[in-house]
């Protein structure tokens, strides 16, 4: 006898979010997140212009830092956001290139940091925090043709359906790409199905499957693609249906933050990574899907100014 669909839906990891709402944080949240982190900061001096702070960030945040922590920062700390997001292994590459100019740079893998660091890689970080985590999950467009089978079949069997549109990251540029990769193979193991991941994936660039990382939600959302590879932290800004894979099986972004060597505007870079791992930061991470936990240092953790190393040895997040 077939089961009810609802206990289907449980039994292969179907799962949809609620449609996401702007973050809104009330003015008396926003106020006293101004004066804690002048706090931080040490401010005393009068009434300055603002200075814009250049972030390079993974291309998973852009809604939360776009829509949230950008807006957010700007009126609490009286300083600009400026923006840019890619692929973590691609800013960096450009950061070591010295193609783009940062303050601040966020990935969502710590082994890329370790690239930027040392006398031998340039020495562009001394120290990186690692803040919080968000796993892979299979995203899809709910008026896709393929749209039903989730609920009903197991997701590794509904990834190989002829037609099926796929959309993933470049494993060699993103990390969210490279887990893909790693995932397909762990699955081909554990479900006893040799070239599961050829059969999905092609080959590991595949040209019909690899996008940008900041393009690829919107591709799914407009139709283009059925479904696609992302962080939790993604589906649940956007709304959109995913598909749960199971638990230990799945890798997970691990998000750090560090402040660039030669920082062109190095005040505004730290206030805004003290606006980042502080209440408001914290709240708005949250309340876009991002598991947030008390930020770790790797490095040296000498090289971080002092109102980072107070919120590093203050309580941890809750």
């Amino acid at each position: 006898m077939s089961l009810p669909l609802a206990q289907r839906a449980r039994r292969f990891g179907f799962t949809r979010p609620a449609p996401a709402r702007p973050a809104q944080v009330p003015r008396r949240t926003l106020g006293a997140a101004a004066a804690l982190l002048g706090a931080l900061l040490g401010a005393t001096a009068p009434a300055r212009a603002g200075t814009d702070v250049n972030v390079l960030y993974a291309g998973s945040l852009v809604t939360l830092m776009e829509q949230a922590i950008g807006p957010a920062f700007d009126q609490a700390s009286g300083d600009r956001f400026r923006g840019y997001a890619g692929g973590s292994q691609l800013l960096a590459n450009e950061i070591a290139a010295r193609l783009r100019r940062a303050d601040v740079f966020i990935s969502a893998a710590p082994a890329i940091n370790a690239r930027l660091m040392g006398r031998r890689k340039g020495r562009w970080i001394g120290a990186y925090l690692t803040f919080a985590r968000s796993p892979l999950v299979i995203g899809y467009n709910p008026q896709s043709r393929f749209a039903p089978l989730w609920r009903s079949r197991p997701w590794y069997q509904v990834l190989q359906e002829p037609g099926l549109r796929l959309g993933r990251t470049d494993p060699k540029l993103d990390p969210k790409g490279a887990l893909t990769v790693r995932l397909l193979r762990r699955a081909a193991i554990r479900y006893h199905l040799p070239g599961l991941a050829h059969r999905v994936l092609g080959g590991a660039e595949n040209p019909a499957q690899v996008l940008p990382e900041e393009t690829l939600l919107g591709r799914l959302q407009s139709g283009q693609l059925d479904a696609g590879f992302f962080y939790s932290t993604e589906t649940a800004a956007a709304g959109i249906p995913t598909v749960r894979l199971p638990r230990d099986l799945t890798p997970q972004a691990l998000y750090t933050v560090a402040l660039v060597r030669d920082a062109p505007h190095r005040r505004a870079g730290v206030a805004f990574i003290a606006f980042l791992l502080g209440p408001v930061g914290r709240q708005l991470m949250r309340a876009q899907g991002l598991r947030v936990f008390a930020p770790v240092a790797s490095g040296d953790e000498r090289t971080l100014p002092t109102p980072l190393r107070r919120l590093l040895h203050g309580s941890p997040p809750r």
